[in-house]
């Protein structure tokens, strides 16, 4: 028997949808993701629908943190998914921790989808379970933090980060480093998109928790990162946090370098504003991205290539159609020289995501294209024809409707939906696909938790009213966890008599 929400899709194919239909269908699509991973991975990280089992190939390993959960549960309750939330909630009340990962994980990863989670739990429900987990967490990869430069490793080892524990291997002589860095980034360097996705939540952790430590740090890498040198007034994706200085000349907008840029604008609106060294230093990496990186096809798609020792890449990555949304809200949310080139740069890079995805069999888009030998917007190399369930040209398209209400948008999010129940659903969940370019694409096995946090989420917004998380009132971090805008949003929560710069 074909499942209800494939039977609806087919029904409703040659119709516009209501706002409701289509706000429904992306709520049955949660419940379908989640109600699998309950029934065949409950308490790992990720989902193998195919194999209905837990992914332990993820980037937290094997350890089980339930990253699925944790990322999932502010897109449960948008989508008024309370029982499911509810035991989301319970299993990270009785079952979260990370006293018993030997392991090294990402500060980054850690952050944006754990913390990141934890901290939109709160806001939304003022739980202080949810408080208390994301400051537990936070004080975990504290120790990453201790470089020359203040700029954090990439991996911590949340096991040895423990003062007693260490103590106690130091005197049996046990003990492991710590924290290091990626052994093929550049010289043992860290990454710009990671060690500059940390502004927006450490600060908040600050704010309703009345500990400065939090922002203190974040603010360490924003003054290394105002006060070195810029060439050509870039910020290449590596950084020695021993040194100080750039690793590799490498610069993106996509994979390595791309929530960096983010953070700046991002940490400008959640302060309400008031944090004018991150416009500043947004603006002023954007016109160099404009005018060094960004380019046009001759048939007049925008788009924006990589820098390699002066040298442009002609390639853009899935994880940089997010500039599309970034580069619109950068344009409208506040007026200056800029605000109409903001404007059009970020209409073009979503237009050109879309034709990324309508120009594969399956319409959805690769996870790189090329614009180079009569080639636009495809990818040409067997490693990039693969998607993972990605959310980055969804989110373009959300904050794009919500800043234009060209109907366009929501048309497009449209198709996503039926290539994503089309292609990716499977009978025990959602899973990518190797080669997005075939009538028969493989399937990846796997369900990222991202699919629950992002893709579904943003799909969900686009088309619901804009009263739903106004763009005012909230700005969503890299995984899509959205924070309140301080001293607008009633549910910023902030702790009695903290004060903040």
């Amino acid at each position: 028997m074909r499942s209800t929400l494939g039977w609806r899709i087919d029904y409703l194919r040659s119709f516009r949808l209501p706002i409701c239909i289509c706000t429904n269908l992306s709520a049955l699509m949660m419940i379908h993701a989640w109600s699998n991973y309950k029934l065949y991975a409950w308490g790992k990280n990720e989902l193998r629908p195919l194999s209905k089992r837990g992914h332990s190939n993820s980037i937290f390993g094997s350890f089980d943190l339930g990253a699925t959960i944790v990322d999932g549960l502010d897109t449960l309750y948008l989508m008024g998914l309370h029982k499911e939330f509810d035991e989301g909630r319970e299993w990270v009340e009785r079952k979260f921790t990370l006293d018993n990962v030997d392991a090294e994980l990402s500060v980054f990863e850690t952050n944006i989808r754990f913390i990141g989670g934890f901290l939109t739990c709160y806001a939304f429900t003022g739980d202080r379970l949810f408080l208390e987990k994301a400051r537990y967490v936070a004080d975990k990869l504290l120790p990453a933090f201790q470089t020359p430069t203040g700029i954090p490793y990439a991996l911590v080892n949340v096991h040895n980060g423990s003062r007693e524990l260490r103590l106690i291997k130091v005197l049996l002589g046990s003990i492991r480093k710590v924290s290091k860095n990626y052994g093929w980034a550049s010289g043992g360097s860290s990454i710009l998109s990671e060690f500059g996705t940390l502004h927006m939540e450490f600060a908040y952790l600050s704010d309703i928790t009345g500990d400065s430590v939090y922002r203190e740090r974040v603010q360490t890498i924003r003054a290394v990162l105002k006060d070195i040198e810029k060439p050509k007034g870039l910020y290449p994706n590596y950084l020695n946090p021993k040194t100080g200085k750039w690793g590799q000349q490498h610069m993106s907008l996509g994979a390595l370098g791309d929530s960096f840029y983010e953070y700046l604008l991002k940490a400008w609106i959640q302060s309400g504003q008031d944090d004018w060294e991150a416009r500043e230093m947004y603006d002023e990496a954007m016109q160099a991205i404009i005018k060094h990186m960004v380019r046009n096809t001759p048939s007049g798609l925008t788009y924006v290539s990589d820098m390699k020792f002066d040298r442009l890449e002609h390639k853009m990555d899935h994880l940089a159609c997010f500039a599309g949304g970034l580069f619109g809200l950068g344009g409208t949310s506040l007026n200056n020289q800029y605000s109409q080139q903001y404007k059009e740069i970020g209409e073009g890079l979503t237009n050109t995501c879309h034709e990324s995805y309508i120009r594969t069999y399956t319409r959805l888009g690769p996870e790189s294209f090329r614009f180079n030998d009569g080639v636009e917007a495809k990818a040409l190399k067997a490693q990039e024809k693969y998607y993972i369930l990605r959310p980055e040209t969804f989110e373009s398209y959300f904050i794009m409707w919500r800043l234009t209400h060209d109907q366009k948008y929501r048309d497009w999010g449209w198709d996503a939906v039926q290539a994503l129940e089309k292609h990716c659903r499977t009978p025990t969940g959602y899973t990518g696909l190797k080669n997005v370019y075939l009538t028969e694409p493989v399937k990846d096995d796997v369900q990222q938790s991202f699919f629950l946090a992002e893709t579904l989420k943003y799909l969900y917004l686009l088309f619901s009213d804009d009263s739903l998380l106004p763009l005012d009132d909230w700005v969503f971090n890299t995984e899509a966890h959205p924070l309140p805008v301080k001293d607008r949003n009633p549910l910023y929560r902030p702790a009695a008599g903290s004060s903040s710069p």
